[in-house]
């Protein structure tokens, strides 16, 4: 009886200096919170894979430097665009982060604050005969699906200029990604593109004269990081983060790593 009594309190101290041992310790890997970011991997500047196969861009760093301060870990989930509201529903994705248009769906998720003006412009080759939005009737234009491209030229919303502009082309053609829809105006499967000032940009320095912009723009908009609906929360806790980011200056720091432009004009709005 005596023995089984002393081995119950050697028990009992052992599993107590345990718990008081582990009390103060930091949280292992597995322990950590896993914040996932829902992007589409070919849209650069904002998220793309470089030439070593990894995951990067402006919005993935930022993303990285929200987790790195939060002790979080990043989990990067290339989406299709076209999926991205089922997967932040199903519950798979915590945001969509990735040069996400805030403008015309405002309620559609629970936002941070905007920090990048955008705006919706048209590619041609080089050499395209293209100069102008007039120049379109009866071309074949290109934009992603779902995305504000589409929006602007045939969503719910569409001002009456681009209404009329987009029903004087000959086809206005959904593409998945601008990697293909990219290689189809080379191939002179479409005569232009509507897409991201920013992914424009990019695109005209990785393959320089061999397409331009042209000087009109279809639309303004600005990008925020989207969540759920409802999902305040979270939303506080990353937009916080990232206005001491700007602060402290490191997010203009991964902005300009990029080189990224923005074609109006930079309005990180954190902090007013």
């Amino acid at each position: 009886m005596k023995k089984s009594l002393a081995l119950l309190l050697a028990v009992l101290m052992l599993v107590s200096a345990l718990f008081c041992g582990c009390a103060g310790a930091e949280p292992t890997d597995a322990e950590k919170k896993t914040f996932t970011v829902g992007f589409d991997a070919e849209f650069p500047p904002y998220g793309y894979k470089d030439d070593n196969g990894e995951y990067t861009g402006v919005d993935l760093e930022l993303a990285q430097e929200v987790c790195d301060r939060q002790g979080w870990e990043l989990v990067k989930q290339p989406i299709d665009w076209d999926s991205k509201d089922m997967e932040l529903n199903a519950g798979t994705i915590d945001c969509i982060w990735n040069g996400f248009t805030l403008t015309g769906r405002e309620d559609d998720y629970t936002w941070t604050a905007p920090y990048i003006d955008n705006s919706q412009v048209v590619v041609v080759k080089e050499d395209s005969d293209i100069s102008s939005l007039d120049d379109l009737k009866n071309k074949i234009v290109a934009v992603q699906t779902d995305s504000s491209a589409l929006a602007a030229l045939a969503g719910d919303d569409v001002t009456d200029e681009n209404k009329k502009l987009c029903a004087s082309f000959k086809e206005l053609q959904q593409i998945g990604d601008y990697n293909t829809a990219l290689m189809n105006l080379s191939a002179g499967a479409v005569d232009a593109i509507c897409m991201d000032i920013g992914v424009a940009n990019y695109n005209l320095k990785k393959n320089e004269g061999k397409y331009r912009i042209l000087d009109e723009q279809i639309s303004v908009e600005q990008y925020a990081v989207g969540f759920k609906k409802g999902n305040t929360e979270l939303r506080d806790t990353v937009e916080n983060t990232l206005k001491e980011m700007y602060k402290d200056g490191t997010f203009m720091e991964i902005v300009d790593k990029y080189d990224a432009e923005y074609g109006i004009s930079q309005s990180i709005c954190f902090g007013e």
